[in-house]
């Protein structure tokens, strides 16, 4: 039996309010991500709108938790391997309402809890330390061998970046993880091509995605990861597969750098924004026209 997919298939009618759950959990998320972004004038805008999607399939979808227990023990684990889009992770969090969305404003400011890169040691539902790029998976793979010996049912969600297949210690991780066989660790990868030294492929192709991660072992889907109604779907599929003890899964998420605001679609130089006064308005239209539903723009 192949370990890879890439159908995908419409949501089924009685779906539908999960798939709104979701569309409208992102569409909040973007949002605080531009209020956040205003607060600095600058950040890693561009990521957070991009993945905004799949922050979403997962926290609105899929993931256990309780708001106003960040730390419950049976709780999934939501690892953001990728420091630098703690900005998506911030929005994802008060969308969810484990965070005020007033403390949005404190993002990146002095002493907040809210800072630039990802600290587990500050932040309300943010499990890990990310920054150093090609560690998440690492650690990934050992909380969930570790919550397999602990009898627990939690399942381990971890955020990469296309960026971090650059790691060597990122395929250690994922030939581990099918080593131990750790069915409860499901992976994302955002898959959005661009890298702090311009396009992923000019840096260092890493296709075929897909048939890598087959070949080391894991459950492979494809899909577009600006699509909620495929990424629900998907990580509908992944997680009915999700046990203490089978195949570890990935779920490969092509999205798009700014999406939703097309203003900083068309950005050359999008890593990390410089954003005029001016323009944070013009993205706050532009995400309500795309994503406001005509029924609720008259």
């Amino acid at each position: 039996m192949s370990l890879t997919s890439t159908t995908t298939t419409a949501v089924d009618i009685d779906s539908a309010d999960r798939l709104a759950a979701i569309t409208d959990f992102a569409y909040r998320m973007r949002h605080h991500v531009i209020d956040m972004g205003e607060v600095q004038g600058q950040g890693y805008v561009g990521q957070a709108l991009g993945a905004a999607d799949i922050f979403a399939a997962v926290y609105a979808g899929h993931l256990n938790h309780r708001a106003d227990d960040p730390e419950w023990a049976e709780r999934d684990r939501f690892l953001l391997s990728t420091g630098h889009y703690a900005i998506g992770l911030y929005a994802a969090l008060a969308a969810a309402g484990i965070l005020e969305t007033e403390e949005l404003l404190t993002y990146a400011a002095d002493d907040s809890r809210l800072p630039m890169s990802g600290m587990a040691s500050y932040t309300p539902g943010m499990e890990i330390s990310g920054g150093s790029l090609g560690h998440g998976l690492t650690v990934a793979v050992g909380m969930a061998l570790g919550l397999r010996h602990q009898g627990s049912g939690s399942r381990i969600f971890n955020f990469l970046s296309d960026g971090e297949l650059d790691e060597g210690s990122t395929w250690e991780a994922a030939m581990g993880a099918h080593h131990h066989q750790l069915g409860n660790l499901i992976a994302m990868v955002d898959m959005n091509a661009l890298q702090a030294d311009g396009p992923t492929a000019g840096v260092l192709n890493i296709e075929p995605v897909e048939q890598k991660w087959v070949a080391a072992g894991w459950y492979v889907r494809r899909v577009d990861g600006n699509d909620p109604a495929a990424l629900l779907e998907a990580f509908d599929d992944v997680t009915s597969r999700a046990t203490p003890r089978g195949a570890p899964s990935i779920v490969i998420c092509d999205t798009k750098v700014g999406y939703g605001a097309t203003i900083l679609e068309e950005r050359e130089k999008a890593h990390f924004m410089r954003i005029e006064d001016h323009e944070w308005q013009i993205c706050r239209d532009q995400l309500t026209e795309r994503f406001t539903p005509n029924s609720m723009k008259a």
